[in-house]
């Protein structure tokens, strides 16, 4: 495949050179809510609302924003049923279905092996845990 970018046409693509616009599309699907969205439309199309509500933490603003990067980069589809009130729906393209695969394989090696990295210990404690109740901070 041959792409057009500002320095060029690559016929190979080079995720380790500057240029390429391989960066582009690593840096979209290496975000985290790119990756979160892509593994929420993995089990079917979901409405704007289902995907707010499974993806805790994300602002409106930030859904709408990654679902339109993740439809111009073509991973994903946004229907608009005509029916009141106006239905949307997104769905993965074929593109996103393959995206997926490697994005479902880090995402359960994260949730794997979160406790053997030293990531785990600079998360914020469960204000609710039992180390706040033993302590009564």
């Amino acid at each position: 495949m041959v792409m057009e970018c500002a320095t060029g046409r690559h016929s190979d693509h080079d995720v380790y050179a500057a240029q390429c616009p391989c960066r582009a599309m690593l840096d979209l699907l290496a975000n985290k809510w790119s990756a979160l969205i892509i593994g929420a439309l993995e089990q079917g199309s979901q409405r704007f609302g289902e995907l707010r509500r499974r993806l805790q933490g994300i602002s409106p603003k930030v859904l709408t924003q990654t679902l339109r990067r993740l439809e111009d980069s073509g991973i994903l589809t946004r229907t608009v049923h005509p029916a009141v009130p106006l239905h949307v729906e997104y769905a993965l393209t074929d593109l996103g279905h393959s995206a997926a695969v490697p994005l479902r394989l880090l995402r359960t090696w994260v949730e794997e092996n979160l406790d053997d990295t030293t990531t785990s210990a600079c998360l914020p404690r469960n204000p609710t845990g039992p180390e706040t109740a033993a302590t009564g901070s």
